[in-house]
C-alpha cells in the first residue's frame, strides 16, 4: 500500500553516484564547453565586487549587510543589492516542490528524482567553476538558495531541498509553475543557464490538444529570450502505464478532483494511457515551441545514465533549439 512520503527517499550521498560521474565528467563538460560559457574563474575568489540588481529581501535568507538602504527608503520595501562574480556564467535550478511531486510508484517520489537531476547538473558543471544556485517552489511562496560555487556549497543547497518539508496535498496557496518561472526571470537578471525541474501539470488544465499552449508556455519563452533553459520532466512509471489493479480511486493532490476508474477494463486503461501519452507530447511541443532543451526522467530508470545519454546527443541540436523565440533578436 503506498502512504505519503514523510521524508526523503533517496539518501544524499545517492542523489548522483561520484564514481559514475567521475567517467562522464570530462566527456560531457567538453562536449558543453561550445555553448555553455564559464570555461574560466576570475582572478579574485569569492562572489566578487561588482554591484548586480536590487531584489525583495528574504528573511532568514539574504545578508541584512547587503541591504540596499536607497531602494528601501524608495520603494518601503527592503531590498537587498547582489554582488556579480567574476566568473561568465551561472546556473540557477528551480524546483517544483507542490503536492503533485510527492508521487512515486518505485521507491522513490519525482521530488527527490527531481533532486537528483538537479545534483547530476550540478556536479557536472563543478569542473568549470561555475556557481549553482537554488530555487524551490512551494505552493505560497518561493524559496531562494544562494548560488555559490565548490562542491560543498553543492552538497549543501542539496540537503536544504532534500529537508525541505513535505508539501502535505491540498496545501494553501495559489502560486502556479509560470509564476515560479516568471520569478526566476525577474530575480535572476544576469545570462546563464536555467534548468526547471517539474511534473509541468497544471492543476485542471485537462486540454490535450498540443496546438493549445500550456499556461507556463509563455514564461517559459521568456526566460529563454536571455538564456539556455533546460527543462527536466519528471514522471513516474504508472503515471504513463496504468497498472491491472482492479477498481481504483484516482485523486488529484491539488484539487478536489477524484473518480473510481476500473483499471480491470482493457478499453478504460487504453483510454487512460491514450490520454496520458497525448498530455506529454503536449508539454513536449511547448518546450520545442518556447526554445528549451528538454530531457524526460522516470523513477524507474537510471537518471545519470539518462542524463548522460541526454547531454552527449545535445550538442547536434543545442545551436538550433536555442534560437530566440520567433519575433526576438539576440
Amino acid at each position: 500500500m503506498l502512504r505519503p512520503p514523510s521524508g526523503p527517499t533517496i539518501p544524499l550521498n545517492r542523489l548522483a553516484p561520484e564514481a559514475a560521474l567521475r567517467r562522464l565528467e570530462l566527456t560531457i563538460v567538453r562536449r558543453l564547453e561550445g555553448f555553455l560559457h564559464g570555461d574560466h574563474l576570475g582572478l579574485l575568489p569569492g562572489a566578487g565586487s561588482d554591484t548586480n540588481d536590487a531584489r525583495v529581501y528574504q528573511p532568514g535568507q539574504d545578508d541584512v549587510r547587503k541591504m540596499d538602504w536607497a531602494v528601501t527608503a524608495r520603494t518601503t520595501v527592503p531590498h537587498v543589492r547582489d554582488t556579480m562574480a567574476d566568473r561568465e556564467l551561472e546556473i540557477w535550478a528551480l524546483l517544483d516542490v507542490t503536492p503533485s511531486m510527492n508521487w512515486g510508484t518505485e521507491g522513490v517520489t519525482k521530488r527527490d528524482l527531481g533532486i537528483a537531476a538537479i545534483a547530476t547538473i550540478g556536479f557536472l558543471s563543478q569542473k568549470m567553476g561555475d556557481r549553482f544556485g537554488g530555487m524551490m517552489m512551494l505552493p505560497d511562496q518561493v524559496k531562494r538558495l544562494p548560488a555559490r560555487s565548490g562542491r560543498t556549497a553543492l552538497y549543501g543547497l542539496l540537503r536544504k531541498m532534500l529537508t525541505e518539508p513535505i508539501v502535505p496535498d491540498h496545501a494553501e496557496g495559489d502560486l502556479q509553475l509560470e509564476d515560479g518561472i516568471e520569478q526566476m526571470t525577474r530575480s535572476q537578471r544576469r545570462r546563464g543557464m536555467r534548468v526547471i525541474v517539474s511534473d509541468f501539470l497544471t492543476p485542471g488544465d485537462a486540454e490535450l490538444d498540443p496546438n493549445v499552449p500550456p499556461a507556463w508556455e509563455r514564461a517559459v519563452r521568456r526566460l529563454a529570450v536571455r538564456n539556455q533553459v533546460l527543462c527536466v520532466e519528471v514522471v513516474d512509471r504508472h503515471e504513463v502505464e496504468f497498472p491491472d489493479v482492479g477498481e481504483m480511486l484516482i485523486r488529484d493532490p491539488e484539487t478536489d478532483f477524484s473518480r473510481y476508474i476500473n483499471t480491470s477494463d482493457d478499453a478504460a486503461r487504453r483510454r487512460m494511457d491514450a490520454a496520458t501519452r497525448a498530455q506529454r507530447e503536449r508539454i513536449k511541443v511547448a518546450l520545442r515551441r518556447a526554445g528549451a532543451g528538454h530531457i524526460q526522467l522516470r523513477t524507474d530508470r537510471d537518471w545519470v545514465a539518462d542524463i548522460a545519454r541526454f547531454v552527449l546527443n545535445y550538442r547536434r541540436v543545442a545551436n538550433m533549439l536555442h534560437q530566440p523565440p520567433q519575433g526576438v533578436s539576440k
